[in-house]
């Protein structure tokens, strides 16, 4: 089969690999869409740096432990492992790889815990979009910030990938919903609901209270994002500069050392990939309170220009591979 292949940081090549064969607890899943986020792009650059040395067992000093790049995977079921059940061939599953990475491929092994039937009313294409992004947008809404009805939640970053996510969600929650993003992309957050959108490069969204703050970007201080809310969800990707040492985790690492010191709930978003959560994320594509934004899609050959595009061209919502 053909997959993406990093042996390198910074180099990605479409190569002829081994087909994967399922071990006990995984299911083979003939891939026919995978998206782009921004952790594939941190991955393929090593970046930032210090990520190298906290994070062993997925960064290695000179390229990533995982060889094949891309965690979202939609597509049908090629074969079961012996202590798979609930999935039989054929059936349309979506879901996330998680550290685990290997979905830009034309076949790819996933533990069957974090996979689950896809959204009927999705495309592949659609469907693929959703597990990392949507399952980091509920978590960090339902779980880590406990949004309910009433409350005022900024997402700062809502054109993103989790962005778009987030901003539905919250709505579905109750909850009432200040979009952060660049002029280009208002109409956009509008119309997935937001009540309230800050051009960020005309107004500052931290003149305000809010319930809860959503940064899903890390480009404000740790200052900054207290002033604007009581509880802070930090779940920034960072943006690209060409190469950093510290990166989004020094904001990490100031929120984390501030916390026995503070009043502020500042809670640091840690997804974890589920069957549960993405039949939850399904339940709410399929009831029609959230649907899926694709800015474009790109063929498996050209799999690490759509990661190149993630990492340096603002891409609004979500980017996907289709094989």
């Amino acid at each position: 089969m053909k997959a993406l292949v990093q042996d390198r940081y910074g180099e990605c090549e479409l190569l002829a690999v081994d087909k994967p064969v399922a071990r006990d607890d995984e299911v083979l899943v003939e891939v026919r869409a995978a998206s782009v986020n921004a952790y594939d792009w941190h991955i393929m650059r090593g970046d930032p740096y210090l990520a190298r040395l906290m994070s062993p067992g997925v960064f290695g000093l000179r390229g990533p432990k995982r060889k094949i790049r891309g965690r979202d995977v939609a597509g049908r079921v090629e074969a079961v492992g012996e202590n798979v059940t609930g999935f039989v061939p054929g059936d349309e599953v979506f879901g996330d790889l998680g550290h685990r990475s290997g979905t830009f491929a034309e076949y790819v092994c996933v533990p069957a815990g974090q996979l689950a039937r896809k959204p009927a009313n999705l495309t592949f294409e659609e469907a693929a979009a959703v597990p990392l992004a949507g399952n980091t947008a509920l978590m960090g809404l339902r779980d880590f910030a406990t949004v309910h009805p009433g409350q005022h939640v900024l997402v700062n970053g809502a054109s993103g990938g989790v962005g778009t996510f987030a901003v539905q969600l919250a709505k579905a929650f109750g909850a009432e919903v200040t979009a952060v993003c660049r002029t280009r992309n208002v109409d956009l957050v509008r119309d997935l609901g937001a009540d309230h959108v800050v051009d960020y490069t005309r107004a500052d969204f931290a003149d305000r209270r809010y319930d809860v703050v959503l940064d899903l970007v890390g480009n404000r201080s740790l200052k900054d994002l207290r002033r604007a809310a009581g509880t802070v969800v930090i779940g920034g990707g960072g943006v690209s500069h060409g190469g950093s040492v510290v990166g989004p985790i020094g904001l990490v690492i100031r929120s984390q050392l501030a916390r026995p010191f503070v009043r502020d709930r500042l809670v640091l978003l840690n997804e974890k990939a589920s069957s549960a959560n993405l039949a939850t994320l399904r339940d709410f594509l399929e009831s029609g309170q959230v649907r899926v934004v694709i800015d474009r899609t790109y063929p498996l050959t050209e799999a690490a220009e759509a990661i190149r595009y993630v990492e340096v061209e603002h891409a609004r919502a979500k980017v996907v591979v289709t094989v």
